[in-house]
């Protein structure tokens, strides 16, 4: 990995002028990177997933689910809310399933089986963001 260190500029700063392999910039105490330039993350559920941020107290992954595309239903050890960034993805949590548009928060509980699809036409992108980060493994079902 990559880590740009820029202090004290009033520079405007372009993650296309580093080039794809730089992860993270750090601007005095300012800290920023695109989802676009992380590594997609191994997965049991073999879709596009983006570790954007990774701190005790919470982790935030950036799902980005083609037409067709689903998770596998799972268990997680902590609260898990997810953040519609684009398109419709459909929500699974228990026995409940319901589609959302962009700019909304769902909160799935902690140890309830939930997953994700996507039955429309488009890309859908979401932030999955858990809270704390979980230190035990993810119970796919």
């Amino acid at each position: 990995m990559i880590i740009l260190y820029l202090f004290k500029t009033k520079k405007k700063i372009k993650l296309s002028e580093y080039g794809s392999k730089v992860l993270t910039i750090k601007i005095n105490n300012m800290e920023f990177r695109n989802y676009k330039t992380e590594p997609i993350k191994e997965n049991p559920h073999s879709v596009d997933v983006r570790r954007i941020y990774n701190d005790s107290s919470a982790q935030i992954m950036h799902l980005t689910l083609k037409p067709g595309e689903a998770l596998k239903a799972h268990k997680t050890p902590v609260d898990v809310a997810f953040y519609v960034l684009e398109g419709t993805p459909t929500v699974h949590v228990g026995e409940d399933s319901q589609t959302f548009e962009r700019d909304t928060l769902i909160e799935s509980p902690a140890d309830i089986v939930h997953y994700l699809s996507n039955e429309s036409q488009e890309n859908a992108r979401i932030l999955v963001i858990k809270a704390p980060r979980p230190e035990k493994k993810t119970k796919v079902s």
